[in-house]
């Protein structure tokens, strides 16, 4: 496979979406073939000029698209297209306000009451879960990672804390796509920004944990909402355009 300049791809995309945005076009091509056994990590980092992070959180994403899948001990393949041809909340279709705000307004729909299931259900291994993913996004911020597949585990893992399984097979099915900054980055953005914006998206995580822990679940619907209304507004200032552009 011939290195591709990241420059070349669109600018507004993260670097974890513009690998995998490159990978998605090149599948649905035909130039990546079903059972086509991709590059190793190694040699993606190398290719295109990223870091482990961003090569893992791509592959991840293309996986939660069903683009492709992992084989352990042998590497990471493209899949039956037949299979990944189902409905799919994908990286390249997030690219503008508009795009953002219909995802996370699905995600209100069904987190909501999720978070209000789980502080009704929740067992201490839930907790546990819960901690831990919180535990991981501060590792995170420290290493100036996106903190995406943390973040994604820690909404995830209320999912599971319902004792509903298709609530957590839903979250599965669509992937840390969801997780806004995976798709779009916002213009200019700084080292220190995101820093700022992860802390305040954990103050947000911290309130819907305790709200759980405290098994209220009118408190964790309205810290939930909270967190995920917030979000679409921090994001729209973030990104520096109008309602539904």
């Amino acid at each position: 496979m011939m290195k591709r300049p990241l420059g070349t791809l669109p600018p507004q995309l993260s670097r974890t979406a513009q690998v995998a945005d490159w990978f998605a076009r090149e599948i649905r091509a035909g130039h990546l073939t079903s059972g086509e056994k991709l590059p190793t990590e190694q040699e993606l980092i190398a290719q295109f000029g990223v870091s482990r992070t961003v090569i893992r959180e791509a592959m991840a994403s293309l996986r939660s698209e069903g683009l492709v899948v992992s084989r352990q001990g042998s590497g990471v393949f493209v899949a039956d297209h037949e299979a990944s041809a189902s409905f799919r909340i994908i990286s390249d279709e997030l690219r503008t306000l508009a795009e953002v705000q219909h995802v996370l307004q699905l995600r209100l729909a069904v987190e909501v009451e999720a978070a209000g299931l789980a502080a009704e259900r929740r067992t201490d291994d839930d907790l546990a879960r819960m901690r831990d993913s919180l535990a991981a996004i501060d590792a995170s911020i420290a290493a100036e990672d996106s903190a995406v597949e943390p973040d994604f585990a820690f909404h995830r893992a209320i999912a599971s804390a319902t004792g509903n399984p298709y609530f957590e097979r839903f979250m599965h099915f669509l992937g840390p796509v969801i997780i806004p900054r995976q798709s779009v980055r916002p213009r200019g953005e700084t080292a220190d920004q995101r820093r700022r914006y992860l802390e305040q998206v954990q103050i947000e995580h911290r309130r819907i944990l305790a709200a759980i822990e405290r098994q209220n679940p009118e408190a964790a619907r309205f810290t939930l909402r909270e967190h995920l209304e917030a979000g679409r507004e921090r994001y729209r200032r973030m990104v520096g355009v109008g309602e539904g552009a």
